[in-house]
């Protein structure tokens, strides 16, 4: 006698004629999305609103703002007055702090992402005698605070010299001191990067009879435009707001100083003219907000890759 076999349901393991086949079904979206919009919009508002306060503050006279807050600025009678951005850009020595600003983060940008693009590639795919041991020591130099290192860097640059010509007070040095200071966190960020690249793509190349020169240049620095990108992104700014180590290594020499320290010495030294420190925030950010937008669409998927990948 034959035991008896359970019945078979056609199509009962088939997908779903509704459902096309390999895709999950379809989940609501429930009530939790809406909230998380209403709450993303909250916290930009709150972010939002000192940026407009200072926004504000910056078409209107001291007396104005002393005598009310900003808000009352949005309806009528209107107060507004350019006066303070006048002020601003018509002060002597502020276009040539403005080039001085371009002169010094250009530079210093640069050194960084072609540095550490170079000792990323290094510690990723090539190998070498205590690789793993300078890298550790390098990422560790993210724990060191900078303003410990301000008095013998600065030191080293007053007894240092390249070809006669002295490093302290220079823009070269304040060149160097940035490309020191950014380096650690460029390298951490590169290499986790270019470490998660494909193993296979550098096999065929291997293959292929390329060295580690073109290696590097035709395929790692393509494909990591986005990290790079958003390296630029946050040297740039870095160097750009700067006030501390331009102001260290340059001296008291106005000629050099950049746009960060001839804002500085705006206000007196009691606090006063400090109306023209609002408009003089805006006329700073013009410069940064045109290279974030420029770079924008790859700061996401740099920050990310480097950030899970290595």
């Amino acid at each position: 006698m034959t035991q008896a076999q359970a019945p078979v349901t056609v199509g009962a393991d088939l997908p779903s004629s509704r459902e096309p086949a390999g895709r999950e079904p379809a989940r609501g979206r429930g009530p939790g999305r809406p909230v998380l919009h209403i709450i993303l919009v909250v916290i930009m508002a709150l972010w939002a609103i000192p940026a407009l306060g200072l926004l504000m503050a910056s078409f209107r006279t001291a007396e104005a703002t002393n005598r009310s807050g900003w808000w009352t600025a949005l309806v009528p009678p209107w107060e507004f007055t350019f006066a303070n951005y006048d002020y601003v850009l018509n002060r002597a020595g502020f276009w040539d702090s403005f080039l001085n600003s371009l002169f010094i983060t250009i530079p210093a940008t640069v050194l960084v992402v072609m540095i550490s693009a170079f000792a990323a590639y290094a510690f990723a795919w090539m190998s070498f005698p205590g690789r793993n041991v300078i890298f550790v020591i390098v990422v560790g130099l993210l724990v060191v605070p900078l303003q410990v290192t301000l008095i013998p860097v600065l030191t080293l640059f007053r007894d240092a010299s390249v070809g006669g010509y002295q490093l302290s007070g220079t823009i070269l040095a304040v060149w160097l001191a940035h490309t020191g200071y950014g380096l650690p966190f460029a390298v951490y960020l590169l290499r986790n990067y270019i470490g998660g690249l494909p193993r296979e793509l550098f096999e065929a190349a291997e293959i292929d009879g390329a060295g580690h020169a073109t290696t590097f240049f035709r395929l790692v620095l393509p494909m990591s435009v986005p990290v790079l990108a958003s390296l630029v992104i946050f040297q740039f700014l870095w160097v750009w707001n700067d006030l501390l180590v331009a102001l260290v290594y340059l001296g008291p020499v106005p000629a050099n100083h950049p746009l960060s320290v001839t804002l500085a010495n705006l206000t007196t030294n009691f606090g006063g003219n400090w109306q023209f420190v609002t408009a003089a925030a805006f006329v700073s950010m013009v410069i940064p907000i045109i290279v974030f937008f420029a770079l924008q669409r790859y700061f996401v998927r740099g920050i990310t890759g480097g950030a899970v990948k290595g």
